[in-house]
């Protein structure tokens, strides 16, 4: 896989509408102080952008035990997909407005879920200087037929607690203070895997929100056994950037917001 496997620039994106190539354009805006992103979206989102939310459509909270975000299955991806519009071999193309976690997370659960080309807008919205439409899109149903139903086995890999804890290498997408356990603003315990790496999602970004060349992020960590955040978003983040290296390493869906959630699993600070 290559950067290009992974991202698109918004000057690739723009030739394509320009050429008229068909294209699904989703938009996830998601952040963690404000989860729902349609208010934001119908204020202005690229043309035929359908709104997917993060919360409710990439995301199963009828599943317990899992962390603050548990896996979709991949019936309920496919529905969803569907009425987004996403059809059988049209490329996708997912973007957000939050340093990359909305987009990331649709990207590792499409992909996950068995659909072959989903590319994340590098630089997300503020990459974009073409027109935005405002309102909400409604779009014609898709048919995309998914390959995976559990995503914690399907196309992607996934880790389960026991394997985080012996994992070789595991990296915490977390804030360096959350890593530490100096601050927890969303979950009971704070605190990091112990044995765990501090990789902050955000310092895989420029200035202008653009993911750094794959290079340094591999010439950083070496080979990568797994990734986890808070709950699985942000996690995905890192992925992305390592896939765009050429390097697939496994997602703990529930992160540590499912290891905290066990009292007998062992807590690191510092």
């Amino acid at each position: 896989m290559s950067r290009e496997d992974v991202l698109i620039t918004a000057t690739e994106l723009s030739r394509r509408l320009d050429a008229g190539e068909p294209t699904t354009i989703l938009d996830v805006r998601w952040q963690l102080t404000e989860p729902d992103g349609r208010a934001a979206y119908e204020r202005g989102h690229l043309a035929g952008a359908v709104y997917v939310s993060l919360e409710d459509e990439l995301s199963d909270h009828g599943v317990t035990g899992r962390g603050r975000h548990p896996l979709p299955s991949g019936r309920s991806v496919e529905a969803a997909a569907r009425r987004w519009g996403v059809r059988d071999g049209i490329p996708v193309v997912v973007y957000d407005d939050w340093n990359r976690a909305g987009s990331a997370r649709a990207w590792w659960v499409l992909t996950a879920a068995g659909l072959p080309d989903v590319r994340i807008l590098d630089g997300g919205l503020g990459a974009w200087t073409g027109p935005l439409e405002t309102g909400a899109v409604a779009p014609k149903p898709g048919d995309v037929t998914v390959s995976h139903d559990d995503l914690y086995v399907g196309a992607r890999p996934t880790l389960t607690a026991e394997q985080a804890a012996v994992a070789e290498t595991l990296l915490d997408a977390r804030a360096p203070e959350r890593f530490r356990g100096d601050v927890e603003p969303v979950d009971p315990v704070a605190g990091h895997i112990p044995g765990a790496l501090n990789m902050p999602s955000t310092g895989l970004l420029s200035d202008d929100g653009r993911f750094q060349p794959a290079g340094t992020l591999i010439d950083r960590v070496g080979d990568v056994d797994g990734v986890y955040c808070g709950s699985g978003v942000t996690a995905s983040v890192v992925l992305a950037a390592l896939a765009a290296g050429g390097l697939d390493a496994a997602l703990y869906p529930g992160s540590w917001s499912e290891w905290c959630s066990d009292p007998t699993r062992p807590v690191a600070r510092g």
